[in-house]
């Protein structure tokens, strides 16, 4: 447990708050810490209300979610799932993964407008699951973190090289070291505005992509012919993986859907730095609404059009570059003759990726921060600049990014790889425990009788979608390396790959229940009516509208 005092059960003011009535910071919110039979946890600190700085406003937050779900897996990995899946296959295993990605950024929305703390669901697992969840999917975070941020950078690199191999790979690894720690350090606010510039470029390629991409599909560019639904036709809707006949194209559904996750993965993030959000109970919630919204349109309208431009079977599309070459799009556009897309795809990819990067960092710091917090991980961590950035967490991050150098060494860069990809199920874990917490709330709430309707922000159907999706969540964590197990197709490294983070999150889960002797708490005993007396008694600052040029723009966050 953190030893850290505690603030009384009410809500105070900070000295620079007072001076503001416009309520700039958004207010501080404390809570007591609570003992009560078998249920410990303390939910915001003194710690976090003096040290962290509410930066993020409800714009920031919502372009921080769609720039975190549209990234490369959108703009060069459709032209995969299309070759798995099909053009149907691919449309029915995004509509059902944007499902539930629905029900996760919900059941997040929900607990994070309650419960607004800094590292969001692993702090909401301690306070309602168990403590020892919270460190075991907290480490888990940092440790795939850890190796997301290098991975990212060297994807940079790779992506370069699609304009000029001259230029040493080592130039463009330093650079980007540098303005990923410099924006990990700076203002929080400076992040939020970094981010919400990689998102407004990210929606507006989606949408000329989509929008050119119709007009190929229609014949409306001089010379290239009108495709329609021809590759829906030949060689069809469906493809046949793994093995033939209806269960081939059954498993190439599948496969998509297994992917798809991955395209999606980022939405999770939107709530980790909650504590430096301002109007967090107003705001969060809004961004969740508006990321499924956006996100799913984007995903759903790309997904259709990118099986109207390519076949299923196109050989264009095994391109391994990990370059704009591979992107559908971009391969329809050279096809059609218009030579310029390609720069422009690859262009905000890079930038896609070093977004990727910023996200990934604000996350892992704001995650080690709290499990600092709560004594687990060294308090070294909790130290901050003067400003509020957590610049221990920041340093150790910073520190793991030189792992990007091992793209240098081919022999180095397979073991790195093989690295990042023990952590690709970690998207699935966080999921699980985002939806298992909704549920332990609202059953919690059930058990205490506290009506659905105090909560700040609630939907009635939250309470079955989230119990779905989990059962989704660990069904395709568990199915998530089914080709290993078919026959000729066994690999040991996709095997460890698929599986690995199960037992490394089961055995931190473990450890720390028997090094802490900590215990699930009773539903009745969870400490819920403090905080909904601290979300009545306290509403938020007045909401700022869009003023000038960007109402024209604003329905995308407002």
């Amino acid at each position: 447990m953190s030893t850290e005092p505690l603030l009384p059960a009410r809500r105070t003011r900070s000295s620079d708050e007072m001076g503001n009535p416009n309520g700039e910071n958004g207010g501080v919110y404390a809570y007591q810490h609570y003992q009560d039979g078998d249920h410990e946890a303390d939910l915001v600190t003194t710690t976090e209300s003096r040290s962290l700085s509410r930066g993020l406003a409800q714009r920031h937050l919502s372009m921080i979610g769609i720039a975190g779900a549209i990234g490369t897996g959108l703009f060069l990995g459709l032209g995969g799932a299309i070759q798995t899946g099909g053009p149907l296959g691919a449309l029915l295993g995004y509509a059902i993964v944007g499902l539930i990605v629905c029900s996760v950024t919900f059941a997040l929305g929900e607990v994070s407008a309650l419960l607004p703390v800094t590292g969001s669901f692993v702090r909401h697992a301690e306070f309602l699951v168990d403590p020892a969840l919270g460190f075991a999917v907290g480490w888990n975070l940092v440790y795939g973190i850890a190796l997301s941020i290098p991975s990212e950078i060297t994807a940079i690199c790779v992506l370069f090289t699609f304009w000029t191999e001259d230029v040493s790979p080592a130039v463009y690894i330093v650079s980007f070291i540098a303005l990923t720690f410099l924006v990990g350090i700076a203002f929080v606010r400076i992040f939020g505005e970094v981010e919400f510039v990689f998102a407004l470029l990210k929606i507006l390629l989606v949408v000329f992509l989509i929008i050119l991409g119709i007009i190929i599909a229609a014949g409306g560019i001089p010379g290239t012919p009108a495709v329609g639904f021809k590759y829906w036709r030949d060689p069809g809707p469906f493809v046949e993986y793994v093995t033939t006949g209806r269960l081939g194209n059954f498993l190439g559904f599948w496969g998509v859907m297994t992917n798809a996750v991955f395209s999606f993965a980022g939405v999770e993030s939107l709530a980790m730095a909650a504590a430096e959000t301002r109007n967090p109970r107003r705001t969060i919630p809004r961004a969740c609404k508006r990321i499924f919204a956006r996100v799913l349109l984007f995903y759903m309208v790309a997904v259709f059009v990118v099986g109207l431009l390519v076949a299923s079977n196109d050989p264009r599309l095994d391109d391994g570059s990990g370059t704009a070459a591979q992107s559908p799009f971009v391969i329809a556009a050279s096809a059609a003759g218009i030579a310029a897309i390609p720069s422009v795809v690859n262009a905000v990819v890079i930038t896609s990726a070093w977004s990727a990067s910023n996200q990934a960092l604000l996350a892992g710091t704001r995650v080690l921060f709290g499990l600092a917090l709560k004594g687990q991980a060294p308090r070294f961590f909790l130290r901050t600049t003067s400003w509020g950035a957590p610049w221990a967490c920041v340093l150790l991050y910073t520190v793991f990014m030189f792992l990007s150098f091992m793209s240098l060494s081919a022999g180095a860069l397979t073991v790195f790889w093989w690295l990042v990809s023990l952590t690709a199920a970690g998207v699935l874990v966080s999921w699980s425990v985002i939806l298992l917490n909704h549920i332990r709330l609202r059953l919690a709430m059930a058990k205490q009788g506290i009506p659905a309707e105090r909560l700040p922000w609630q939907n009635w159907w939250t309470i079955y979608s989230s119990g779905f999706s989990l059962f989704m969540c660990i069904l395709i964590l568990l199915t998530s390396g089914f080709k290993v197990f078919t026959a000729g197709n066994w690999d040991a490294s996709a095997f460890v790959s698929s599986y690995l983070d199960i037992p490394l999150v089961v055995s931190a889960y473990l450890i720390w229940k028997f090094v802490r002797k900590t215990k699930i708490p009773s539903l009745k005993s969870i400490p819920l009516e403090q905080a909904f007396q601290q979300a009545e008694e306290y509403p938020e600052d007045p909401e700022e509208k869009s003023q000038g040029w960007l109402r024209t723009v604003s329905w995308l966050w407002d």
